[in-house]
């Protein structure tokens, strides 16, 4: 039907499509067909019903009604569009027309400034020469009333101390100084030098007057104590007159402190420094030059004498001193102002030794050990405060320090060596004292732990976090080439597990590894912790974002690594130890597995049931072990131990056993063989314990269970099931059996020779 109304189309007159273009009018004249989607309309409307044609008109009207529509619009759209773009030519215009004109105003305005400017310049030329003579002027007058200043001020302290004025003359000094520090910036480098001399030599005068009165009346006074002072001694005549210039003097002295920042200006304050300067005298006669109190091996004379000259004289600054600065509001600690001074004349002899010594190791070990002793003292008996530097830092020169370090590292590889070779190497020292051996360590691993915990000691109270870890990276190095060497000897015992020494070597990995984990948690090492990972590319080398963000997390430690290596030798011994139990159980325990106890015995046999025979080797075997290993092996280790035991003999069990006599040599010999270390030893032997309760359930109740597994075993296989029968996993349950699956209970029900009609 298609074609002839293709016909009866192509034949009338032609039907205007809305969609149609002139490509498709070509396309309908130079073929002589139309286009399909021509077809596809009149297909759609008219379908294959020639009576359906006389809806052509009605079509056609509706198409007309559409172009008509789309022509409007088309002519709309074409008449407004050239006006919208005439609107916007015009603007366009507009705007270009104002843009000129603007910029002939520029160009007129921009003439005419610069016809004024070219006209102003002379004006400007002549004002800039007469403003820079005026600064010149000006900075000249500056310089000059500067130096009149200097001179006035000169003049005045002159004066002040002809007249005895101190008090005038200080401030005037005081006003000099201040005057000093204000023209430290000037760029007048002259004048501030003739300034500064003028200041130090006024200064000069001025503090060499006070320090003598100070000095005379500290001599009348008896400073400074050489030897600890003694409260019977009476005071002299006038020493409420002492006291009184005592109280004028001190802080003449402290106002005549030049303010920081000038070369002159003295790391202690005035007073102080002048009491020093006796006790300086003497030490620097003692201690430098030919003298025989100045030996280079012998450190602690110096350190001594200086803490010695602490302690006797910190009274008299407590009690004297310290008053006046008080009135003062000087915010001076006098006891620790002549900690500080003495200790200066300590940290200048211990720069100049220390660098002489870096070729005799004993001689530097011993100066390292006087200066960490000095330390302690320092810190702890004379409290002087942590924030003020002590005599660590010249441990902490780039060649010092690293000497240190390789010291340490070489004494303690020789003592490791002497420690291993030792008689006693591996025993106890504590092995006769029951509370005091928990660990069982061997003296060895007791002897390393002391000595890492000596190194400790010694730089915990270093005062740079860097050098801290870098000894913290020498015990890692020292724990881990430890580590290597009980590895070591442990393969050399490993033939003979059993033996006293390979326990003891498993003792001392459990040891250390105890040990470490403790100190991870310790506040000390969690601080180094947190440098490690700001310092950590310095002092680690590059550490990976997981490891970083462990330990910035604190969930990993310093000693992870070390205590995983630990753990997989502690885990790689325990494997032997137990393997070789095993094979000496797996020996004694094929007679009695290849006895059969398949049916029940009666009641009146039941009670009379002893231990079977062939399974006294086997229990034998067992107590004695069990005994042997713990004696040698620290408790944790022994419960790993007997655990793990007991895991791999309820399989082995499990697997060769037997009914009644099975249930009765396991309840009433092996249990109670591991009930000396637990309260239900049973629970360690589930599946010898399950298998007891299957391969001794009567007759009916293990016919009940029988037909509970085949009836679970129909269903799996498609035969319809029956809600009313309990589950296999529930009946188990209800029996106490939980680890065994229902195929190997069906296995162990076929064991049983106890069935009716057998």
């Amino acid at each position: 039907m298609a074609a002839p109304i293709t016909e009866q189309v192509n034949g009338g007159d032609a039907v205007p499509s809305p969609v149609m273009s002139d490509t498709d009018s070509d396309s309908v004249s130079e073929n002589g067909t139309l286009p399909e989607y021509v077809v596809e309309l009149v297909e759609t409307e008219f379908g294959g019903d020639l009576k359906s044609l006389k809806k052509v008109s009605e079509l056609l009207e509706k198409l007309t009604e559409e172009n008509k529509l789309l022509e409007e619009q088309v002519l709309t759209v074409s008449s407004a569009v050239p006006l919208r773009v005439s609107s916007a030519l015009s603007e366009a215009e507009h705007c270009r027309q104002d843009v000129e004109a603007l910029l002939q105003r520029e160009r007129m305005l921009s003439n005419t400034l610069q016809q004024h400017l070219q006209g102003a310049q002379s004006w400007a030329d002549g004002l800039s020469q007469t403003l820079g003579q005026l600064d010149t002027v000006e900075r000249h007058m500056k310089y000059l009333q500067v130096l009149a200043r200097i001179e006035e001020l000169s003049d005045s302290i002159q004066q002040f101390l002809m007249t005895s004025s101190v008090w005038e003359a200080v401030g005037a000094v005081s006003s000099m100084a201040s005057l000093d520090l204000g023209l430290q910036e000037s760029g007048c480098s002259h004048l501030q030098a003739f300034l500064r001399e003028t200041l130090c030599f006024w200064h000069k005068i001025l503090k060499d007057r006070l320090a003598s009165d100070l000095e005379e009346v500290l001599t009348q006074l008896h400073w400074p104590f050489l030897s600890p002072p003694v409260s019977s001694l009476s005071p002299p005549a006038n020493a409420q007159e002492l006291h009184s210039q005592l109280e004028l003097l001190v802080p003449q002295l402290l106002a005549l402190q030049l303010p920081a920042g000038l070369p002159q200006a003295p790391p202690l304050s005035l007073p102080i420094q002048i009491m020093i300067l006796p006790l300086s005298k003497r030490f620097r006669y003692h201690f430098t030059g030919n003298r025989q109190t100045n030996c280079l091996n012998k450190p602690e004379w110096y350190l001594t004498q200086v803490l010695m000259w602490m302690g006797n004289n910190s009274k008299f600054m407590e009690e004297k001193i310290q008053p006046i600065l008080d009135k003062t509001d000087a915010k001076i600690n006098a006891r620790v102002e002549l900690c500080r001074g003495l200790l200066s004349l300590a940290q200048e002899k211990l720069a100049h030794d220390a660098p002489r010594l870096l070729y005799d190791d004993a001689l530097f070990c011993h100066l390292v050990d006087e200066v960490l002793q000095f330390e302690r003292e320092l810190r702890t008996t004379h409290a002087y405060p942590s924030m003020l530097p002590g005599a660590l830092h010249i441990l902490l020169e780039e060649a010092v320090f690293q000497k240190w370090l390789s010291v340490e590292r070489k004494m303690a590889v020789e003592k490791v060596d002497a420690m291993l070779s030792a008689e006693g190497a591996w025993s106890s020292q504590y092995r006769d004292i029951s509370d005091m051996d928990e660990l069982k360590a061997p003296d060895c691993a007791e002897t390393f732990m002391t000595l890492l915990l000596v190194i400790t000691d010694r730089y915990r109270s270093l005062p740079c976090s860097r050098a801290q870890l870098s000894f913290l990276a020498l015990q890692r190095e020292l724990v881990d080439d430890f580590r290597i060497r009980l590895t070591q000897v442990m393969k050399e015992e490993s033939r003979s597990p059993i033996g006293a020494k390979y326990c003891a070597i498993l003792n001392a990995v459990n040891y250390i590894s105890t040990v470490l984990s403790d100190w991870a948690d310790n506040v000390f090492f969690l601080q180094l912790q947190q440098a490690a990972v700001s310092l950590g590319e310095e002092v680690w080398g590059p550490l990976g974002a997981t490891e970083a963000g462990r330990l910035a997390s604190l969930e990993g430690s310093l000693f992870e690594g070390l205590l995983g290596l630990l753990e997989r030798l502690r885990g790689d011994m325990l494997g032997r130890l137990l393997e070789a139990v095993m094979r000496e159980v797996r020996e004694k325990v094929q007679p009695y597995g290849r006895d059969r106890w398949l049916s029940l015995p009666s009641q009146t046999d039941q009670a009379t049931m002893s231990l079977s025979s062939s399974a006294c080797p086997m229990m034998l075997c067992l107590r004695d072990r069990l005994l042997q290993l713990q004696q040698l092996l620290c408790l944790p280790l022994f419960q790993s131990f007997w655990q793990g035991l007991a895991e791999r003999l309820d399989q082995l069990l499990y697997q060769d056993g037997g009914a009644a006599q099975l249930q009765f040599d396991m309840a009433r010999n092996l249990f109670p063989l591991f009930g000396h270390y637990c309260k239900r030893p049973e629970n360690f032997f589930k599946h010898v314990k399950e298998a007891c309760i299957i391969l001794s359930l009567n007759v009916g109740s293990a016919l009940l269970l029988r037909d509970v597994l085949q009836q679970a075993e129909e269903e799996e296989e498609g035969l319809p099931a029956d809600p009313q029968r309990p589950s296999p996993e529930s009946t188990l349950n209800e029996l106490g059996v939980y680890r065994l699956a229902p195929c190997d209970v069906q296995i162990l029900l076929s064991l049983r020779a106890s069935w009716p009609g057998q």
